[in-house]
């Protein structure tokens, strides 16, 4: 299929995987805001109601292609994205398309990111992968906060989640996931070391002081992407890595008419140099949902027709950083530098 190398807003939007949890949100968000979407899933029996639905299975190259065929973008919230995201990029490139996705996962975004630079800059495209609650959103406030250098910086993410409730999608990225977590050390991506260092953090309210564990997610690699800072690592509360691990742990439960769950979340990025220390804190409610307006939000960007940006890009390398976040404050973000 030949490749389409105009863009516009008036385009439509591709969300691949609209039937799962995240991906209603996104599709709701794109409709919020007045933008066209195009549900497709590997079954048009799941995919929401009142938009376009195609289907398309991630091993159909050729019915991924015609699904994405005359969109704008591609927003993939199909996990685990160690399996989707490749042929979901492909096939975005392959029609003219800018491609984001939503992955926690540094092994997905550090692949898409080796593999489709030079593809999508051929096409003149923009890709860019971890643009949601885990990856981009700690990409942002970093790039904010430290400016597109950062040379030198010491940056830390900790983050706070009062429950985490897991979807089916996040279970089944936890099993496939089985990669050595990374983090930055002296300027370079290296394994996490071993057992994860634990340490106390304290977080506005309703979080207080809590018991945290290096968990690093796919903000390591974003940040790694276009920052040069001197390392970085990144924390989880302890209680929320437990009731990942624990089975019995629910999923989400909607307690308003946009299907938020009551979780509150609160995301600390620090950065040190020296003995100076700058921070940036971003707040709200239900780390699902906040992808979708982080996701679409860049989506938006990338189809203006000035956008000029073609490669594989980490959010805070496609945007102006703050620009994005205030665009997203003070709903659903409650930033602060």
């Amino acid at each position: 299929m030949p490749r389409a190398s105009t863009r516009s807003s008036a385009r439509p939007v591709a969300v691949y995987g609209a039937g799962g949890h995240t991906g209603r949100f996104v599709v709701d968000e794109l409709r919020r805001r007045g933008l066209a979407a195009v549900a497709v899933g590997r079954d048009a029996r799941t995919l929401p109601p009142g938009v376009p639905g195609r289907a398309a299975a991630v091993d159909d190259a050729w019915a991924l292609r015609e699904a994405f065929a005359g969109c704008g973008a591609v927003i993939n919230c199909a996990g685990p994205f160690l399996d989707t995201a490749g042929p979901v990029v492909q096939a975005a490139i392959d029609v003219g398309a800018g491609y984001l996705d939503v992955t926690a996962e540094q092994a997905s975004a550090m692949a898409v990111f080796e593999r489709f630079d030079a593809p999508a800059r051929e096409a003149g495209v923009a890709v860019i992968p971890a643009a949601g609650f885990y990856g981009g959103l700690a990409d942002v406030l970093a790039t904010a906060l430290v400016g597109p250098d950062g040379e030198g910086d010491d940056l830390t993410v900790a983050v706070a989640l009062d429950r985490w409730w897991p979807t089916e999608g996040t279970r089944k990225t936890g099993a496939r996931n089985t990669a050595a977590r990374l983090v930055m050390a002296d300027h370079r991506l290296v394994p996490m070391p071993l057992p994860a260092a634990t340490s106390a953090w304290t977080f506005g309210a309703p979080h207080g002081e809590q018991a945290m564990v290096e968990l690093p997610f796919s903000e390591v690699i974003t940040i790694a992407r276009h920052l040069r800072p001197r390392s970085v690592r990144a924390h989880l509360t302890q209680s929320s890595l437990d009731e990942i691990r624990d089975g019995g742990t629910p999923p989400p439960t909607a307690t308003d008419a946009s299907g938020r769950s009551a979780q509150r979340f609160e995301m600390v990025v620090q950065a040190r140099r020296g003995d100076a220390l700058r921070t940036a804190v971003a707040r709200g409610q239900d780390i699902y949902a906040v992808s979708a307006p982080l996701v679409v939000e860049a989506a938006a960007r990338l189809m203006r027709p000035g956008f000029a940006r073609a490669g594989a890009l980490a959010l805070g390398q496609a945007v102006d950083a703050r620009d994005f976040l205030a665009a997203l404050s003070p709903r659903p973000l409650d930033v602060v530098f």
